[in-house]
């Protein structure tokens, strides 16, 4: 695992919450988007995003529900709180900070 895919990681409910902010979604949709976004270069391990998923909710920053899919697998859906959003929005300023030193130190 490179040092890359280490510090992605510790920003996937950031990753997360920034999918669900464009709508409902599910685990194998948001992960299908992540790897579209990056050009296959970054992938949520399967463990990784429902250990996510599960810390999310507890700290409610995401409700689930299950969808009512007539084929196929029954789907667990992830809504956004308004938790959760502030959460992300949050987030998101924690990182340009540190994203700015960064730049400047390197």
């Amino acid at each position: 695992m490179s040092l890359t895919s280490d510090m992605i990681r510790g920003h996937t409910e950031t990753i997360i919450l920034a999918h669900l902010l464009e709508g409902d979604s599910y685990g194998y949709e948001i992960n299908k988007s992540v790897q579209q976004k990056t050009d296959s270069q970054y992938e949520i391990k399967e463990a990784t995003l429902y250990s996510a998923f599960r810390r999310l909710e507890q700290n409610e920053m995401i409700i689930s529900y299950w969808g009512d899919q007539e084929t196929g697998a029954r789907r667990r859906y992830y809504t956004i709180t308004s938790a959760g959003r502030a959460a992300y929005h949050k987030n998101k300023q924690d990182w340009e900070e540190a994203k700015a030193i960064l730049d400047r130190l390197l």
